[in-house]
């Protein structure tokens, strides 16, 4: 469609056939400043729960909409690690609160909303079970990739891929002792040390690998064809919104995948 030329086609080399993926980017919208492109141009904030015009989000929404099998399944997320059935949030239903969803019906759509966040993508290898979580790095420490495969599997996933979308790369996450704390306890065997290099000048302060640190995690529940990882949306300001770097003024990019 015009105006998302610029919305990501994951390189995905296991992706099932019928399984369609897609992360947007803040370009091919309609919100004013400061949740437009940075170019003079409208951007394409998908989130409600910022202060942007509620009718330029749903107007971006119908713009995402159109290139869907189905309506995303927008959910309440918490930086927790519940799972939720994208085939229950409907229209009019009570809000979901989660930081996953699956799906294994085709045109369900899940849908994860991030500004730094890693958002993750999953599909079984025989394209029966879909899945997106939203892994900050309370979400990611405190299991939500493990529980979001473990839904795949109660529903007869067999072997899994997953592909790790945009999020603030390691040469701009800078976080506290807190952080390294949480994942020395969800990666007892010592996997959490390479994710972690002390920022220079900085003392007590350390630059995090989310990628590295979920690609650990998923290996730990047997996820090994792990792909993406590659856009910083700290770094890449032209083509991404980020909460660390324009605060209140950034807008959510989304992560969605589904079956055909």
């Amino acid at each position: 469609m015009a105006g998302l030329q610029d919305a990501i086609r994951p390189h995905w080399p296991d992706l099932p056939a019928n399984i369609g993926a897609l992360a947007t980017t803040r370009l091919g919208g309609v919100s004013a400043a400061p949740f437009d492109d940075g170019k003079g141009g409208g951007g394409l904030n998908l989130g409600l729960h910022v202060k942007d015009d509620p009718e330029a989000v749903r107007a971006n929404r119908a713009r995402l909409q159109s290139l869907l099998p189905g309506r995303p399944a927008w959910i309440s997320q918490v930086h927790g690690a519940e799972v939720v059935d994208a085939s229950m949030v409907q229209p009019g239903a009570p809000v979901r609160v989660g930081d996953a969803s699956i799906a294994t019906e085709a045109g369900v759509v899940c849908a994860i909303l991030t500004a730094d966040c890693l958002p993750v993508l999953f599909a079984d290898l025989d394209g029966n079970v879909v899945g997106a979580a939203h892994a900050g790095w309370r979400g990611l420490a405190g299991g939500v990739l493990g529980a979001t495969v473990a839904a795949m599997r109660a529903q007869g996933a067999g072997e899994i891929t997953a592909w790790l979308g945009p999020a603030i790369g390691p040469q701009a996450f800078e976080v506290g002792p807190d952080v390294l704390d949480a994942f020395r306890a969800a990666l007892p065997d010592g996997g959490h040390a390479e994710g972690f290099r002390p920022y220079p000048g900085r003392e007590g302060k350390y630059l995090a690998d989310m990628n590295l640190l979920a690609r650990r995690l998923l290996a730990r529940v047997d996820v090994v064809r792990v792909h993406g990882g590659g856009h910083c949306t700290f770094t890449e300001r032209e083509r991404f919104y980020s909460y660390r770097r324009d605060g209140a003024g950034s807008g959510r990019q989304a992560s969605l995948i589904w079956q055909v």
